[in-house]
């Protein structure tokens, strides 16, 4: 499998990815991640034999993106690196796809010399998987907020770029 910046041909297939785990996600249509691709710092593809196996989208501070979980993390710090989704095809979980993307953004961030990588996931409903994902890499809670009209509650995490990027 190989990484790569992603390119408009592949936005159908991070669109059905997308579409995919959208319980944990918010939806896209593909004016939305046309106009996500236009602000991003970092938008990558994992391609494999049958097309796109994943994708990440991150942002930087003061990018145009209204994102409420973004928006808290740019009200709040200087210099961020801001994961808003990484999503890997359900047949391919627990392969080291999501770990290879994460490497890929503290590599960006200690290249860019940005001290955080923030990011958020569900904690009502509970995703413990992700929880425990974001541990590995060093992340801890700075905040929590409710979205989506009150049905989800997100714990807000930042990870020091300087300590972590290396999951155990």
């Amino acid at each position: 499998m190989t990484i790569r910046p992603a390119a408009a041909g592949d936005f159908q297939g991070m669109l059905a990815l997308n579409a995919e785990s959208v319980q944990f996600l918010s939806p896209l249509t593909l004016q939305r991640l046309t106009q996500l691709h236009r602000e991003a710092a970092l938008h990558l593809v994992v391609e494999g034999t049958d097309g796109i196996a994943a994708f990440l989208l991150a942002f930087r501070e003061r990018a145009a993106y209204d994102s409420v979980n973004y928006r808290w993390f740019d009200q709040r710090y200087a210099r961020f690196l801001y994961i808003d989704r990484v999503v890997v095809a359900p047949t391919l979980q627990g392969a080291g796809i999501g770990s290879r993307l994460y490497a890929q953004i503290f590599e960006t961030a200690r290249r860019d010399e940005v001290p955080y990588v923030t990011c958020e996931f569900d904690v009502e409903p509970p995703n413990p998987v992700s929880e425990r994902f974001h541990a590995r890499f060093g992340f801890q809670e700075v905040g929590r907020q409710e979205v989506g009209g009150g049905k989800k509650t997100v714990s807000l995490q930042v990870a020091r770029v300087e300590t972590t990027g290396v999951a155990g």
